[in-house]
């Protein structure tokens, strides 16, 4: 969906209008690498976002054509979001971020692991992750590649993340 009441043509303008402010990456970061799909799994984000925030980022995300919303199955006040195509193509922006961060802010180990998995496999690990996200949010019917033997790049990201939090326990 494209808004009319934008700034103007200028397509970082026009972004910086969506994700001009942190807690937006912040809710699509979660649901991407954390698999949060509801609202407390995604209140329970360690950022600790305030619940009125957080509900209008995800209207946001929504009326963006980045999330969709849809009631759960099993409890009627429980709503599942899901990300859409425009959020799931995200992933290399990310993977870029991340490794930019890593290279010049001071981010924990666990976290710079998990991006490791992404900024190392490059462009091929993006495409295979990314299609993982299209069968989990579209449907089975909506990776463009077939599933590669071997681990998920998901649980490739969460062991490169559990191993750094072992190291940095010392267990």
């Amino acid at each position: 969906m494209v808004r009319k009441d934008v700034r103007s043509g200028c397509p970082v303008s026009q972004w910086l209008e969506i994700f001009g402010d942190r807690w937006t990456l912040i809710v699509l970061r979660d649901v991407i690498f954390s698999g949060a799909r509801h609202f407390r799994e995604l209140l329970a984000s360690p950022e600790r976002i305030s619940s009125n925030v957080l509900a209008d980022r995800l209207n946001t995300l929504v009326e963006h054509g980045l999330l969709t919303r849809s009631d759960h199955p099993t409890h009627k006040q429980k709503v599942t979001y899901s990300l859409t195509e425009q959020a799931i193509e995200l992933v290399p922006i990310f993977a870029q971020l991340g490794d930019w961060g890593v290279r010049h802010l001071p981010v924990s180990e666990e976290y710079a692991a998990r991006g490791e998995v992404l900024v190392s496999g490059g462009r091929p690990v993006w495409d295979a992750f990314m299609d993982e996200l299209r069968e989990i949010h579209l449907g089975p019917g909506a990776r463009r590649r077939p599933a590669p033997d071997g681990p998920t790049v998901a649980s490739r990201m969460q062991a490169a993340f559990a191993n750094a939090l072992d190291r940095d326990t010392g267990t």
